[in-house]
Parts: structure tokens; C-alpha cells; sequence
């Protein structure tokens, strides 16, 4: 596995604000190791120009960010997925397509800024909230040693990773065998 590069799928139902965000901040932070995409069950259409406001600022990549369907990452010409997680409540309960290539799947459920509607202020920092909690999730997880996990051990770790409640909790990885 060592020099692999793995496919990853962010979900959510708009495709506008949560999987936009962690779209950019694992092709930023994954430094080529990974190549992360977005989609949604239901595409708002357009991304949150709050998401891309704070992207702008944090000065994260957002070439070719766009609200786009789940259903461009079910054909077969695709790009295989590694790994799949749905970052909203809706997009988990939903009924996923089948993904080609059997990637692995978890859940890492972030409130949706982009429902927030009581003013310029909370808006803000509720986007900014969700960028957090992204970010130090995706840093757990592209510290994962992938190389010396096996798949159920990879497996466990990025639901571990899921259920953080609070971005400075700490996730201890799984030791591998020396």
C-alpha cells in the first residue's frame, strides 16, 4: 500500500458547504497522497459562498469545486473509490448507490452550516465550525497508517474518527504489529 493514492468521496445531501469544504481540505492536507471529491443525494446547485469565502481566506484549493450529483461517482467509468463518508444525518439515512469498487464507508456527521439563517455572524461561524471539525478529522485520518493497518483495523479507525463530538477530542490510532 505504501505509495498508493486513495480515492475519497465526500457526501451530503446539497453538496454545498460540509463535503465542498472537506473536499478541499483533504486535497490540500493530503499532499498528493490523496484525492479527494464531493457530491450530493440532492445538489443545491451552487456552492455556499460562505464555504468559498473561508477556503479563499485559509487559502485551501478550490479549482473545480462544484455542487454535483452522487450519481457522477456511481458509473462505471468513474474514479474507483477507497473510501466513502457521509458528513451529514440526511445523507447517511439515505439509500446510497452501490459504489464500484466496494470502498470502505463511515459516517462523519457535522452539523450543516448551511442552514444556518439567523444572521451574517452566526452564519460565519457556524462555516467556520464545520471547517474545523473537518480539518482535524481529515488530519487523523490522513495520519493513519495505512501501511501497516489491515482493512479492519483501517475500518475501525475511520469510525472512531466519525464519532468525535469535539474537534480537540484525540482519536489514539491503532498500533501496528512491529
Amino acid at each position: 500500500m505504501n505509495g498508493t493514492r486513495y480515492n475519497v468521496l465526500f457526501l451530503c445531501t446539497g453538496n454545498s458547504a460540509r463535503s465542498v469544504l472537506a473536499e478541499s481540505i483533504l486535497n490540500h492536507l493530503g499532499k498528493g497522497r490523496f484525492r479527494a471529491f464531493s457530491a450530493g443525494s440532492h445538489p443545491a446547485g451552487r456552492v455556499h459562498p460562505l464555504a468559498l469565502e473561508l477556503l479563499a481566506q485559509q487559502m485551501f484549493p478550490m479549482d473545480d469545486l462544484r455542487s454535483k450529483s452522487w450519481d457522477e461517482f456511481a458509473a462505471a467509468d468513474s474514479p474507483p473509490m477507497d473510501f466513502v463518508f457521509t458528513v451529514c444525518d440526511k445523507a447517511a439515512g439515505e439509500v446510497c448507490p452501490v459504489w464500484p469498487g466496494q470502498p470502505m464507508t463511515a459516517h462523519w456527521g457535522i452539523p450543516d452550516p448551511a442552514a444556518v439563517q439567523r444572521g451574517d455572524r452566526q452564519a460565519r461561524q457556524a462555516m467556520v465550525d464545520a471547517f474545523r471539525q473537518l480539518s482535524r478529522r481529515i488530519s487523523l485520518f490522513v495520519s493513519l497508517p495505512f501501511d501497516k493497518l489491515d482493512a479492519m483495523a483501517i475500518q475501525r479507525e475511520i469510525r472512531a474518527i466519525g464519532s468525535l463530538d469535539d474537534v480537540n477530542t484525540r482519536v489514539s490510532t491503532t498500533q501496528a504489529p512491529s
